[in-house]
């Protein structure tokens, strides 16, 4: 089952999608961290979710591009967090490819091929009506486009809005 999470920043989505895992009764989990650690913001964040999944039984895994060649066992739960980092890192880095929607939509595809379960977080980056510079603006529309392709093949995709998930497709 492939269950894609979405929801604007600190609403709630990744303890939502950590909830759905740790439900599972899968015993082999993975959190794919994609975050680069850049700065103290990025520090404390990757710490808070740290907290957040002690003592669940999560092996941390960081994945910060090529999603495809994170190394899980068979029918494991896997929880990937998230997709804004992941793009950004694949766009932005040293190693940016031509194509960045196509390669993580296809890595998280064969992910989803693997795992018994995969738990996708991703951002809501669409709403606020602001027109910024050009790379931004490139940024927001394959986040679109990753967000709807994984949309189409996901079993379940939730909106989590104040803390509330809410059902968009399907049910966990």
């Amino acid at each position: 089952m492939t269950v894609l999470v979405s929801g604007g920043s600190k609403c709630g989505k990744s303890r939502y999608a950590e909830d759905i895992i740790s439900k599972s009764g899968i015993d082999k989990k993975y959190y794919i961290a994609t975050m680069q650690p850049f700065g103290e913001e990025a520090h404390l964040a990757i710490e808070r979710h740290r907290k957040m999944r002690e003592g669940k039984g999560f092996l941390t895994l960081e994945q910060y591009t090529d999603i495809e060649k994170a190394e899980i066992s068979l029918q494991s739960a896997v929880l990937i967090e998230c997709i804004g980092n992941l793009c950004a890192n694949e766009m932005f880095s040293d190693s940016a490819v031509e194509d960045p929607v196509s390669r993580i939509v296809s890595g998280i595809r064969k992910l989803s091929e693997r795992a018994g379960l995969l738990v996708i977080v991703t951002n809501e980056v669409f709403s606020d009506g602001i027109e910024y510079e050009s790379g931004t603006m490139e940024y927001i529309k394959a986040m679109g486009e990753i967000n709807s392709r994984i949309s189409a093949f996901a079993d379940v995709v939730t909106e989590c809005v104040y803390g509330i998930p809410v059902a968009v497709k399907g049910d966990v």
